[in-house]
């Protein structure tokens, strides 16, 4: 019997992830017979260390919590995982454990899909690996933002209508409403969004979170965190294939 690539997905409390049937089925659409993807729920990162002694382990994409953890585990990383300071996808050629950020791809495409003349400034809520890749991108084509977290100059607790008024995007990076908790909502000033709004939630599970509900309501254009999961991982599979450029 032949032996496997191995890729997958590594986390903390993941069973709900979208990547492992993906993936499956890009193997089943190319026909590609020589690859499994699995999902590894590790309870914490140091648990790293026996994952990559897995025989025939190719790569693996990285979620929360340890986008940023699993630095400290690789040889190198790419230029735009270095700058960003997080990593979601991992591969190993020729021993080399190299560190890249494809959700930085994923999110670039999702936002310049969407965005208008008139969405000339943003608020990025929360300060995780995620929102790193948010960052980057806007800062990439020279659109000022903001962070709101809980340790910013802004929190969530003070920021208002006012600044949410000037700010036409708004980005929701924090995992707050993720199923299962999908009745959990992030503190926020809703009253401040209008038509002129795009707000993009990352989570992709449930399809609408409350945060995008609330939003919607105000007249908002709304958008999801699929077609970046989707993009961030056809981006993985070129690299997981040796296809960097």
């Amino acid at each position: 019997m032949v032996s496997k690539t191995k890729l997958g997905l590594i986390g903390r409390n993941i069973s709900y992830s979208f990547s492992k049937k993906f993936f499956e089925n890009k193997f089943q659409k190319l026909m590609v017979h020589d690859f499994s993807y699995d999902i590894f729920d590790l309870q914490d990162i140091s648990e790293a260390e026996q994952l990559f002694a897995e025989p025939g382990l190719r790569g693996f994409n990285v979620t929360i919590p340890y986008k940023e953890k699993i630095i400290g585990y690789l040889d190198e990383l790419s230029e735009e995982a270095r700058n960003i300071g997080a990593v979601n996808c991992v591969c190993i050629e020729n021993g080399l454990k190299k560190g890249y950020n494809t959700d930085a791809f994923g999110f670039e495409k999702t936002l310049l899909l969407h965005r208008k003349p008139h969405h000339v400034s943003a608020l990025i809520l929360g300060d995780g690996g995620a929102a790193k890749a948010v960052q980057y991108v806007m800062e990439k084509n020279s659109i000022p933002f903001t962070t709101i977290s809980r340790k910013s100059e802004i929190t969530f607790d003070t920021l208002d209508c006012d600044t949410v008024r000037r700010n036409t995007i708004i980005v929701q990076c924090t995992p707050v409403g993720t199923y299962p908790n999908t009745d959990d909502c992030l503190t926020f000033p809703f009253e401040g969004i209008s038509q002129q709004h795009l707000v993009i939630d990352l989570i992709y599970n449930p399809e609408y979170t409350r945060f995008i509900i609330h939003a919607s309501e105000k007249g908002a254009k709304t958008v999801n965190g699929y077609y970046m999961l989707e993009q961030q991982a056809e981006k993985a599979w070129e690299i997981w294939n040796f296809q960097k450029k």
